[in-house]
């Protein structure tokens, strides 16, 4: 009996039940890590739910295309620059406002998805309200300048949530978004405070729609120590992530079945965790 309260604090309204086809999850990634960092999550948690997943990436792949369905050429530049993110961050909006779905969520392409944990997250609000949800990456909200007219700035502050980490939208909150976010007024906006995709979404939401960020533990990005993730409470986590942290190899530390040589970012070894049917998954792992 009673709400629930899980790790993010927060006590839960009555479920809204939510099917994997409610869910728009936006993968972000470039062509020159289709290889790299693509094919491990279509081997791992996109295999499960290809009808929920979108690739928005930069470049033609023929290969990836016929794996998966799903796949967007945003036509943005290749470059890890501020516009060239913001392009896509558009572009994702876009397809999502289209696509008539309950959640936004998007993630980059070093990221794991735990998709029951994510649907579980997502039941506990109602689509309808405005819902923000992740983790911010800084301990304050960031400080910014906006540009109001053409010779007037002035001060901003607000959170957002770290794109590394992954966040969802609901569709309440991202129709409200739309002046600031559709079409090309999300370039337009992201230039107003001259910061990241990640940066502006905050932006919009909290400083022009004043809604607050709801902030998760279950969101994780590599920007934090992975090994600090327990697991034991991995079934519970929405998204996880590897890369470096501090100049060191930074992943979930997990036991098995697989090496650190042969699955160095964990991804292989935590959907064992997860999913110990998968036909690849070493029959002798237990946990």
């Amino acid at each position: 009996g009673g709400a629930s309260r899980p790790a993010d604090g927060h006590p839960r309204p009555p479920a809204e039940p939510l099917a994997p086809g409610d869910v728009f999850i936006a993968v972000k990634t470039t062509k020159k890590f289709h290889r790299a960092r693509l094919d491990l999550l279509l081997e791992t948690w996109i295999s499960r739910h290809k009808e929920m997943t979108f690739i928005f990436t930069d470049g033609e792949d023929e290969a990836l295309a016929r794996h998966m369905g799903n796949v967007v050429n945003t036509n943005c530049s290749a470059a890890h620059s501020r516009q060239a993110l913001s392009c896509k961050m558009a572009v994702e909006y876009d397809h999502f406002i289209e696509s008539g779905r309950k959640w936004f969520c998007h993630v980059d392409d070093d990221n794991y998805v735990n998709l029951r944990a994510l649907l579980r997250l997502l039941a506990s609000y109602p689509h309808t309200q405005d819902v923000y949800i992740g983790k911010p990456s800084l301990d304050r909200p960031i400080q910014a300048t906006e540009r109001v007219s053409e010779n007037k700035v002035r001060p901003v502050h607000f959170w957002f949530a770290t794109g590394g980490a992954g966040f969802c939208i609901s569709r309440g909150l991202a129709l409200k978004m739309s002046p600031w976010a559709s079409g090309g007024h999300f370039m337009s906006t992201a230039e107003r405070i001259r910061l990241p995709d990640d940066c502006t979404i905050g932006y919009i939401v909290e400083a022009l729609l004043g809604v607050p960020l709801i902030r998760s533990g279950l969101f994780h990005s590599h920007l934090e120590n992975l090994q600090q993730v327990p697991t034991s409470e991995l079934h519970e986590q929405v998204t996880l992530s590897y890369g470096m942290f501090e100049n060191k190899r930074n992943a979930v530390h997990v036991k098995g079945p697989f090496s650190v040589e042969a699955d160095p970012s964990r991804f292989r070894s935590i959907h064992c965790h997860l999913y110990p049917d998968t036909p690849w998954c070493p029959r002798t792992a237990i946990f």
